[in-house]
């Protein structure tokens, strides 16, 4: 009886520790799940951003050469580490953030190395002994740092130039404080500016010449894309508030669209800072050289007032559902239902508009259309046909109405701001240049075909 309980317990124990390996396994094998997930997130939402990585890591094996070959090992001091540092503290995303920071740092090193041997000079020349010599550098340095300090707050060098505030007060500390101990400072300033420049142009020819990044691609593709998010939001209100789809995944579909808006009313901080990069790059691609940028500034504000309207027409998705037999209601639905339909149509073809670059005629229709039913509406509103019915009913439906009308009013703003777009960036009709090329040749042309084709005209 004992050795078969004690065998009974033994199994038992058995069970229970495979039971806590299993267990320990499970959480280990979910937990390193979860790590790679997150890891591989990033990658899979903009593949680019691999590739930066491999850039970045690219650019440090090439300058890390300074250490293995021995002139130019001697040439840097023997300490070209400033170099890799350098790379490090430039390698940003995007071709016009890395022009930024990059013309920050050498303009920021060439004043700041100049400004630290003026400094030296003055205090040479001065030679007040041990106290007045470094009471008079600490005065410059004080002064120079603070007045540095202070004009970062002002907002539009803020904006530009902070990264090269900040590298010129670091770079001033490092050339002004040894002329105290009277060392070379000429020779250390010269190293400070060829130990940056080097390390700048190494990042700025590999992100410009391997698989460049532009702030102008993403910027554009950025409006393009909450224009079309807009789009779809107005017509999925129209469709989850007056339509008559029906079915869980119909309805659920409805409800992500209405949503999409939503990233639109946050993009402000992304917008800037990428005009502001873009303004730092060449002509690429399809944007020449003087693309106006500050228009997607315009057209992105006034995606935020629209997607804002949106967001307040949200709050009376539930109170519209309750049936009503007002027929002025019933009226004012069926107009609704008409605005969200043609503004989300035409703000769709603004957004193509905008990708494609060609002038955003195709919009005018809904834009037409739309304005003809807030007409419409307007008339009706004033015609005192309200008067007589459960205005406590009524009272969401015309929230919705006049919001409906703002964002018609919206959304022609919206098309005059691209055409403006499409007027300042010169973008052509492709459909009028394919149009052109099958048009079929004239006269004169045939007649220059070949010097054996001849056309005779008669009358």
């Amino acid at each position: 009886m004992a050795s078969s309980s004690s065998e009974e317990n033994q199994n038992n124990n058995n069970v229970t520790f495979r039971q806590w390996l299993v267990t320990m396994f499970s959480k280990i094998n979910a937990k390193v799940g979860s790590v790679i997930m997150k890891l591989k997130k990033p990658g899979e939402d903009d593949p680019r951003r691999v590739i930066h990585s491999l850039k970045v890591a690219l650019s440090i094996i090439i300058v890390s050469g300074f250490y293995t070959v021995q002139p130019l090992f001697d040439y840097f001091d023997r300490n070209p580490m400033w170099i890799i540092i350098t790379v490090i503290l430039v390698s940003e995303f995007s071709v016009g953030a890395t022009l930024a920071k990059c013309f920050n740092r050498g303009i920021a090193t060439i004043s700041a190395s100049a400004l630290g041997l003026g400094c030296y000079y003055v205090v040479n020349l001065i030679r007040g002994g041990h106290i007045v010599t470094p009471l008079l550098l600490g005065t410059l340095i004080y002064i120079t740092v603070a007045g540095m300090t202070y004009i970062r707050f002002v907002p539009e060098l803020k904006a530009r130039y902070d990264y090269g505030f900040l590298v010129f007060i670091l770079t001033f500390c490092i050339v002004a404080l040894p002329s105290y101990e009277e060392e070379d400072l000429l020779d250390i300033a010269k190293r400070r500016v060829i130990t940056i420049f080097t390390g700048v142009l190494m990042w700025v020819l590999v992100s410009i010449f391997v698989y460049p990044i532009w702030a102008g691609d993403d910027i554009h593709k950025l409006v393009t894309k909450n224009l079309e998010k807009l789009g779809v939001s107005i017509q999925g209100f129209g469709d989850e508030c007056f339509g008559t789809s029906e079915g869980s995944e119909g309805g659920s579909n409805n409800k992500s669209n209405v949503q999409a808006y939503k990233s639109i009313l946050n993009s402000k901080q992304i917008e800037d800072s990428l005009v502001n990069f873009v303004r730092w790059e060449p002509g690429h691609g399809r944007f020449r050289y003087g693309h106006p940028w500050k228009q997607y500034l315009k057209i992105g504000s006034l995606l935020r007032q629209c997607a804002s309207l949106i967001d307040s027409l949200n709050g009376f998705l539930d109170s519209t559902k309750t049936p009503s037999s007002s027929e002025i209601r019933n009226k004012m639905e069926e107009a609704c239902m008409e605005i969200s339909k043609e503004t989300g149509k035409a703000l769709k073809e603004l957004s193509m508009s905008v990708q494609k670059m060609v002038p955003p005629h195709d919009a005018n229709p809904s834009i037409e259309r739309s304005k003809i039913v807030a007409t419409k509406v307007k008339s009706i509103l004033k015609s005192g046909l309200w008067e007589g019915t459960n205005l406590f009913e009524d009272i969401p439906i015309m929230s919705v109405t006049y919001l409906l009308l703002d964002v018609v009013s919206c959304t022609h703003k919206l098309a005059d701001s691209v055409n403006e777009l499409s007027i300042q960036a010169k973008f052509k009709n492709k459909d009028a240049k394919v149009a052109s090329n099958n048009c079929p040749p004239t006269h004169h042309e045939e007649n220059n075909i070949g010097v054996h084709h001849h056309v005779i005209t008669i009358n």
